[in-house]
């Protein structure tokens, strides 16, 4: 059976690679994708990717993927600090959550200290770069598959 998963990125994740270089590294989101996509059929499985940077749109794509999707990998961007709808969302997906965050948020400021996604997630990576996404995708298909 063909194993679907959303990856979900949060807020000003589309400028991945142009902004805040020294934390998050000079790789775009598009680069992110078309590695995950070489890995995601390496591995069997299938990727959709979403990207938006409002909330409202976000819970939307997360119901959505209770209709199709076995599993979410997402990167809440700022919203993993302050979105309990995010979280509620979340709640009522039945699959996996892995959370990746490509700065160790633990090592910067307090308030991004604590996640409300990491509440529902099944796991989280956190400070590996954007590397975290495709360590995400390998756990993700040692889970599912």
């Amino acid at each position: 059976m063909e194993k679907r998963i959303l990856f979900l990125n949060g807020p000003n994740l589309n400028l991945l690679g142009e902004r805040q270089k020294d934390v998050y590294g000079e790789v775009t989101l598009d680069d992110v994708e078309q590695r995950c996509r070489v890995l995601a059929d390496d591995l069997g499985l299938t990727v959709r990717f979403e990207q938006t940077n409002y909330e409202g749109a976000m819970i939307e794509l997360i119901h959505e993927a209770r209709t199709y999707a076995h599993g979410i990998i997402i990167n809440p961007g700022g919203y993993s600090h302050t979105s309990v709808a995010i979280l509620d969302a979340l709640n009522a997906f039945i699959g996996t959550v892995l959370e990746v965050h490509v700065s160790n948020i633990h090592k910067r400021q307090a308030f991004r200290h604590k996640s409300f996604v990491s509440l529902r997630a099944d796991g989280v990576m956190a400070g590996f770069g954007t590397d975290g996404y495709e360590l995400a995708l390998r756990r993700m298909a040692s889970v599912l598959l």
